[in-house]
């Protein structure tokens, strides 16, 4: 049985009320917490966290619902004594905020039914964005922008907003959004002319007080569509973020504000074409530091091979692997290159194709000497890992293995 009335059933804007305490407890975290013989306190349940505030001197931080004693009140600060009388205080601009959120759900919710038939099938309320999973398949920005369209039409037509306490029968025969299961009494949510639903969270008076609701993205998930929406305040506060980062953008390009998107594609095109210069530079310039290292940093094998050995300071693994190609590209070329990049000990082996040696057998006992991991194919493969100090030592060991290869394979 419930042993605390809840007087946010009847009043979403009670903010203030007396009451008295019936129980210390505490709560499945250990935390101590008090019951009461009545409340305005609305707690965590149906995708809305809990309201905070006070009781007497001390703060409420966190409202749950127990099915045996009501609602536990998790507070901080002065002990409260059973029987004792106390005035309770809810912090209003988180109250409005839950429910700016939660009206502006059940007003969204209802638009996608009535343009798409597509129900809501879960909701969320986060710190700043809330989310409802619609069952839309076939979502696109115009369906999301129409939906949002109607939804704020609603808001502005200032509709009224009415609570029904009604029996299980009374809510069978209601044309209500979502089949109601629950036995016993129950709470319906009117939005005049629009929607109704059972509901045990906060609502607005009117729909007015909502203000605007605006969806920031939508994004397939789970077989459904994730519509993440803000409504009231918290939409005032994306819009300002919005603004200023586009304002912040547009003065990098000493433009207005609509004209960002414009310069930004643009400046991505000119990179675009930068990149595609600068890899061909790039492949250039390894050419060329290949013939060096073939010229300066080899081991010459009795069949004719060659062995690149080099370790850099600071070349990352796209660069080591675009110079080791290059040497490879070279006849009878293998190439065992190391850097050493921040932390960590990178390695690239790659041989040309009448060169002999298995470069992903090495690299992995290579990769073994570093503590780290790697591998690849025959003639290419790729490793690191943070033992840098024997960076060295790992390469001289490749060398060995291929050197004592060939002597193997040597004629008697």
């Amino acid at each position: 049985m419930n042993a605390t009335e809840r007087l946010y059933y009847q009043d979403s804007h009670l903010t203030n009320f007396k009451a008295h305490v019936t129980a210390l407890v505490s709560d499945e975290q250990e935390r101590p917490a008090i019951t009461l013989d009545r409340t305005a306190f609305y707690p965590t349940g149906g995708g809305q966290p809990s309201d905070t505030g006070t009781l007497g001197a001390a703060r409420v931080v966190e409202c749950i619902n127990d099915e045996a004693s009501g609602v536990l009140h998790v507070v901080e600060g002065d002990a409260l004594r059973v029987g004792e009388e106390v005035v309770g205080s809810i912090d209003w601009p988180r109250r409005l905020d839950h429910i700016q959120q939660h009206t502006g759900q059940h007003i969204l919710s209802q638009a996608f039914i009535e343009l798409f038939g597509a129900e809501t099938r879960g909701f969320r309320m986060m710190e700043r964005v809330s989310e409802i999973d619609v069952a839309l398949n076939d979502p696109t920005d115009e369906r999301t922008e129409r939906a949002v369209d109607l939804a704020n039409r609603i808001i502005w037509e200032d509709r009224a907003i009415r609570i029904h306490h009604v029996t299980a029968e009374q809510a069978a025969a209601m044309p209500l959004r979502k089949e109601q299961k629950r036995e016993g009494h129950t709470r319906v949510i009117e939005i005049e002319g629009f929607d109704m639903n059972a509901c045990g969270g906060t609502h607005a008076h009117r729909t007015g007080e909502v203000g605007v609701i605006a969806v920031p993205r939508w994004e397939r998930a789970k077989g459904l569509t994730r519509v993440e929406f803000v409504a009231g305040g918290r939409a005032l506060n994306d819009y300002r973020q919005a603004n200023r980062t586009a304002r912040e953008v547009a003065a990098l390009f000493s433009v207005g504000r609509d004209d960002s998107p414009a310069s930004v594609s643009r400046l991505m095109e000119e990179n675009k074409n930068l990149l595609r210069r600068m890899r061909v530079l790039e492949e250039i310039a390894a050419r060329v530091e290949a013939e060096e290292l073939i010229n300066t940093s080899v081991q010459k094998q009795s069949d004719g091979s060659r062995i690149v050995t080099h370790i850099f300071d600071g070349r990352d693994a796209e660069s080591l692997k675009r110079l080791a190609l290059a040497v490879a590209s070279h006849p009878q070329s293998i190439a065992l290159l190391g850097s050493r990049d921040g932390d960590d000990a990178r390695l690239v082996f790659a041989r040309s194709p009448d060169a002999t040696g298995d470069m992903g057998a090495l690299m992995r006992e290579a990769c073994a000497t570093l503590n780290g991991r790697g591998g690849g194919r025959p003639d290419l493969a790729q490793g690191g890992g943070r033992n840098i100090e024997s960076l060295r030592i790992a390469i001289e060991a490749a060398a060995r293995r291929l050197s004592e290869g060939e002597r193997a394979c040597a004629p008697a």
